[in-house]
């Protein structure tokens, strides 16, 4: 699976990760770049960008196959060691800079919670759900 440049050196200790399914098509039909893979290459431009200019990505990029919330794509996830796991949802590549803002709040809460009122406006209907954080420290391996 291709992800950001660089990105596989970074620690997801210290950065969260963020899986963006490549295969939501947000109801559409069938089709070569669907949604979902929209908004991962814009993603992954975004966080090439800031590399080149010298600024540290706010996130590692994973693309995934199915978040399945097919009803509520495009669908990410944001995870993080000690912090909450989110499914998110309705997004969508014209959302990409605003969910990269919100991955760098996530990344500097202590438990991976950013209060709606801090989120960027595009992005108040995202939440779908979450997951507690030891959850995700048992899914590493060893």
């Amino acid at each position: 699976m291709a992800e950001a440049s660089d990105s596989s050196q970074k620690s997801p200790q210290n950065h969260p990760v963020l899986h963006v399914c490549v295969t939501c098509r947000r109801g559409g039909p069938a089709m070569d770049q669907p949604p979902g893979a929209q908004l991962y290459a814009r993603l992954q431009a975004l966080v090439q960008e800031a590399e080149t200019i010298g600024q540290e990505a706010p996130v590692l990029l994973r693309e995934v196959q199915c978040l399945a919330a097919c009803d509520r794509g495009c669908t990410a996830a944001i995870a993080m060691p000690e912090r909450w796991t989110w499914l998110l949802g309705h997004l969508g590549a014209e959302k990409a800079e605003d969910i990269l803002a919100y991955a760098q709040l996530y990344a500097k809460s202590a438990r991976g919670t950013v209060m709606p009122s801090r989120r960027p406006a595009s992005l108040s209907n995202m939440v779908l759900g979450r997951v507690p954080a030891q959850l995700y420290d048992e899914q590493e391996p060893s």
